[in-house]
């Protein structure tokens, strides 16, 4: 069970809430089961008095009184803009575990890219910080491992490390996949964009790219065509190249701000969802029902 705390909406008349009327009351915060049960919402309005603005431990304290009301065992996930009120000295305690956020990510993957990937039989896969690998290539199985035996093509994009060898750190990760499964994945680093220098096509083919002193650093991905399912871990967008006219669901694990905007302008066709984008759904669709 997840309990969901996202920004309240204005209500009928265009005010905005606060969590207490009076001043001698405790700010306390109302939950609503949703999803048949499996997720529990809880708005949190903007102010917790009048118009006076959350205190981080005011607001971790409600916070906290919802999930004791829950029975059994519950994580948390919170919006970011509730994150933002709770700042930096509180929202740690409010973090998923990477239990929960498989749970999710496998849930969301099966409502809307489950039947993809079986037809299509390709998936890539986006890792991000180097120190975050491990977890990752775990949790990466756990997510595929409905569809493995329908994948024929698996591509795995990394960030290259000087004088590492990506398939010794790999191999206990990618022995399973061919052993179990006959599926050898596609490993692919990075490559390294620079902002502000000429693209390949305005400065030739043939001529090397050179960075001006100052020029903004980022990792993309390579020309291997994307298709079937992407699922992406990383903190920035990747711009990964989707082959034309294919079908693909983009999984933004990490729900990253303004992936979404970046997918839509470069690849209009390809359906976008994140965890946090799922959980919102959910709270809207209560809403309209």
């Amino acid at each position: 069970m997840i309990v969901y705390y996202y920004p309240a909406q204005e209500n009928k008349a265009g005010c905005k809430a606060a969590a207490k009327k009076y001043w001698f009351q405790e700010a306390a915060l109302k939950a609503e089961e949703l999803c048949g049960g499996q997720i529990i919402g809880c708005a949190v309005p903007p102010f917790y008095y009048r118009h006076k603005s959350w205190r981080p431990e005011v607001l971790s304290e409600a916070m906290d009184g919802v999930l004791c009301r829950v029975e059994g065992m519950a994580d948390t996930y919170v919006h970011p803009q509730v994150g933002a009120m709770l700042t930096e000295a509180y929202i740690g305690r409010w973090l998923p575990r990477r239990s929960t956020m498989e749970m999710l990510t496998a849930r969301i993957i099966e409502e809307y890219a489950g039947n993809t990937v079986r037809q299509c039989g390709e998936a890539t896969v986006l890792l991000g910080a180097p120190a975050d690998t491990d977890w990752q290539m775990e949790m990466t199985r756990g997510l595929l491992l409905p569809y493995l035996s329908r994948i024929n093509k698996l591509v795995i994009y990394y960030e290259e490390i000087a004088e590492t060898d990506i398939w010794m750190e790999l191999g206990n990760h990618l022995d399973e996949y061919y052993y179990e499964y006959g599926l050898v994945p596609q490993l692919e680093p990075y490559t390294v964009n620079y902002a502000g220098i000429m693209s390949e096509s305005e400065a030739g083919k043939g001529e090397a790219q050179v960075p001006q002193a100052g020029a903004e650093q980022s990792l993309r991905c390579g020309r291997t065509k994307c298709a079937g399912m992407i699922l992406d871990y990383c903190a920035q967008f990747r711009y990964p190249r989707i082959a034309p006219g294919s079908k693909v669901i983009y999984i933004d694990a990490a729900s990253v701000a303004g992936k979404e905007n970046a997918l839509r302008r470069k690849t209009p066709q390809a359906s976008y969802v994140s965890p946090l984008k799922y959980l919102d759904t959910v709270v809207k669709t209560s809403y309209d029902g």
